[in-house]
């Protein structure tokens, strides 16, 4: 399959940039910030509803659109290019997309619907450590007479302060991985909600004897390591399809400063010093552009090698994103770090979205290992 979008995607991408750039401008993510780090502006969710794209993943028997991960990817990556604060990847990308995989039926239908027209959503609470292990979970569910108890505390869980359920991985008592749903409100949940360097908000979880009913378990017996993997891998692509967003904003902010800026009576872009490492991060976002696009399509048609270009776009976009970022703030100079610029809101969100679901150590570990080095 050729590295290049069909003509439908391409408008999806179009009409999102176009959307994005007069609704949500980095302005818009700035106010965000200074109304006390508020999590999303709720008027602009209901327009991304509104907009069909909650719905783009989603199969046509849930009255979804089944348009596809690439034309998700496209989306997100316009929504890192302004810096976009709206529970798309959490609620959809994530937990949706584990609801899909998943053979309950009444789950589905249940949580579909509503995540699809923006009424609630969802966050996926993994984390445990301060380093991404998806394989060291020490959260329990004990079997009870109606369900399970889950006890436990989840860290770094994206958009959790304003969920209405999570989907929690824990070991049940047959020493096996499952997924749970567990509403945000039930009796013994505990919630923290932090925010971080890219004034994105973060919860911290724990669950002390929550009760939840068998039908609330979303990963079949046998199959929660498996349903756990595909979710990480889609996780992994598609903040990587934001993270190219933000990258390739940040190389085209740095261009235009580089073509503005004037020092001893010429623009700093004349120089050539600053023209090779201009012309070297061009050549690096390009290959992260086939990369992505790659691992996106790999998504849709179910490829037998979806863990290995999952690994290697995370791995590569975490690499060009922290190249790039550094970059920028160089070229720019002192003013780079301050507030009178939007280029320090790419370095800091890029900070944090390297770390998210693995970082360019661990996924170059894991292409590495799959590839048998």
């Amino acid at each position: 399959m050729t590295l290049i979008l069909n003509e439908e995607q391409k408008m999806l991408k179009d009409s999102a940039n176009e959307f994005l750039a007069m609704n949500s401008p980095v302005e818009k993510f700035r106010t965000l910030r200074d109304e006390n780090y508020k999590p999303f502006d709720k008027e602009l969710w209901q327009e991304i509803v509104e907009m069909g794209w909650t719905a783009l993943t989603i199969p046509e028997q849930y009255n979804g659109l089944d348009f596809g991960y690439v034309g998700f990817g496209q989306v997100l990556e316009e929504m890192g290019k302004c810096l976009t604060k709206a529970p798309l990847l959490s609620s959809i990308g994530l937990c949706a997309t584990a609801l899909v995989k998943s053979s309950n039926e009444e789950l589905k239908n249940n949580w579909i619907p509503e995540l699809m027209n923006g009424t609630k959503h969802m966050a996926f609470a993994q984390d445990e450590k301060t380093y991404f292990d998806p394989t060291s979970i020490e959260t329990t569910a004990s079997e009870s007479s109606n369900g399970y108890l889950i006890n436990g505390s989840k860290i770094m869980v994206i958009d959790g302060g304003s969920a209405d359920a999570f989907i929690v991985t824990a070991n049940t008592s047959d020493n096996e991985t499952a997924l749970f749903v567990i509403d945000s409100k039930a009796e013994g949940v505990t919630i923290h909600t932090e925010t971080l360097l890219d004034a994105g908000t973060y919860a911290n979880i724990h669950f002390n004897q929550v009760s939840i009913k068998n039908e609330d378990r979303l990963s079949d017996k046998g199959k929660g390591d498996e349903l756990l993997n595909y979710i990480n891998n889609t996780a992994a692509i598609c903040l990587s399809a934001e993270m190219l967003g933000i990258v390739t904003e940040a190389f085209d902010q740095t261009i235009a400063y580089l073509q503005e800026r004037q020092q001893f009576g010429k623009r700093i872009g004349s120089y050539q010093a600053l023209q090779h490492r201009a012309a070297k991060l061009f050549c690096e976002i390009e290959l992260c552009k086939s990369v992505v696009i790659k691992a996106l399509q790999a998504l849709d048609k179910g490829d037998v090698n979806i863990d290995k270009l999952a690994s290697l776009a995370k791995a590569k976009l975490g690499e060009t994103i922290k190249l790039t970022t550094n970059e920028a703030i160089q070229m720019h100079g002192g003013i780079g770090v301050t507030d009178d610029v939007n280029i320090g809101f790419y370095f800091k969100r890029a900070r944090v979205a390297q770390r998210l679901f693995g970082d360019y150590s661990y996924h170059l570990d894991r292409y590495a290992r799959l590839n048998a080095y």
